[in-house]
């Protein structure tokens, strides 16, 4: 058994030793392999000192289906958390001050005047492919003139809002999040922080006012040009008559439908922004995590929007309900 455990060792180097009795044939093969011999040192005759390391099995974490759902959950309930704790950080740099007045005006600019064309554009066909789709309908209950109500309606309440801010989040929020995770991954915000500036006031705050402020306006912009989109196309292509088209546009279209979409949107757009620096700021992975936290930013952005869009409709018009029991009728 010696003899058998000395061949081929090192015996000249030692850093912590486990001495055996001489008798080492009292030792069995099977508890000698717990041990990792490193080293020899000559010691007396029939007595040497072994240099081992105990091996201790690493226990593996259970892989079983309930197992990964809690991973799952657990992952989900700590985004969540860090959601809020950087939300919530955006806001008190916000009520600390406002930002630059170059880098302010730079980020508007990128945010509502470069969105105008696209918005623009949606309007348009919107409101058109809206007077298609109801043009059929009304034309057999010979209500054609009453077309002008629905598209206007749908348009200031619904379907404005909703697209200016799909197309912000696509433009606008995509970029963002891509710009802000590749700062990320090149350690710019890193360096940021060691200068001493809080990167949430440098970078976030000013893309968060942008959007905040502007997204009403572009809401306003979709809403005109797709009332008039609406109007041309029907009162041109459908010949339906111009006056009481706007007649019962008027009758039936209220100031409250104007007011509910443009208070969705100033949700839409603030929630726009946070998800879009959030992802952004929590990019990891290289170029690869920075594709991906421009597609989980825009994915995110257009799942708040509708379900923004489904809480405050709700609330508003159970608001509305309570103050005006009567609302306008078509007929």
């Amino acid at each position: 058994m010696t003899s058998d455990c000395c061949d081929g060792l090192d015996c000249t180097s030692t850093v912590a030793c486990t001495e055996i009795n001489s008798n080492l044939s009292a030792v069995s093969r099977s508890d000698l392999a717990r041990f990792r011999p490193i080293g020899y040192v000559p010691g007396s005759r029939g007595c040497r000192e072994l240099i081992a390391m105990a091996t201790v099995p690493v226990s593996q974490f259970p892989t079983t289906p309930i197992h990964r759902l809690g991973a799952v959950v657990l992952s989900r309930v700590e985004s969540v958390g860090d959601f809020a704790l950087f939300s919530f950080g955006v806001l008190r740099q916000l009520a600390a001050g406002r930002p630059r007045r170059g880098l302010m005006l730079e980020t508007m600019c990128i945010v509502g005047v470069g969105s105008i064309p696209v918005v623009v554009v949606t309007g348009v066909f919107i409101g058109m492919v809206l007077a298609v789709q109801g043009y059929a309908s009304f034309h057999q209950m010979g209500m054609e003139t009453r077309i002008g109500s629905v598209i206007n309606s749908s348009l200031v309440k619904e379907l404005g809002p909703v697209l200016a801010a799909t197309m912000l989040a696509g433009r606008v929020g995509s970029a963002m999040a891509a710009e802000l995770g590749t700062m990320r991954v090149t350690e710019q915000i890193d360096a940021i922080r060691a200068l001493g500036a809080n990167p949430l006031r440098q970078l976030v705050v000013p893309r968060f006012l942008a959007c905040f402020l502007l997204i009403p306006i572009l809401t306003i912009v979709a809403d005109t040009v797709g009332i008039i989109g609406g109007w041309l196309f029907s009162t041109w292509v459908l010949e339906v008559n111009s006056h009481f088209y706007w007649v019962h546009s008027r009758s039936f279209v209220t100031a409250f439908d104007v007011a509910t979409g443009l208070i969705k949107s100033v949700f839409f757009g603030g929630a726009i922004a946070l998800f879009s620096c959030y992802h952004g700021f929590h990019c990891q992975g290289g170029a690869r995590g920075v594709g991906r936290a421009a597609t989980v930013a825009f994915v995110a952005s257009f799942i708040a929007i509708l379900a923004l869009d489904f809480f405050l409709g709700l609330l508003l018009d159970t608001g509305y309900r309570m103050v005006y029991p009567v609302s306008p009728s078509l007929l």
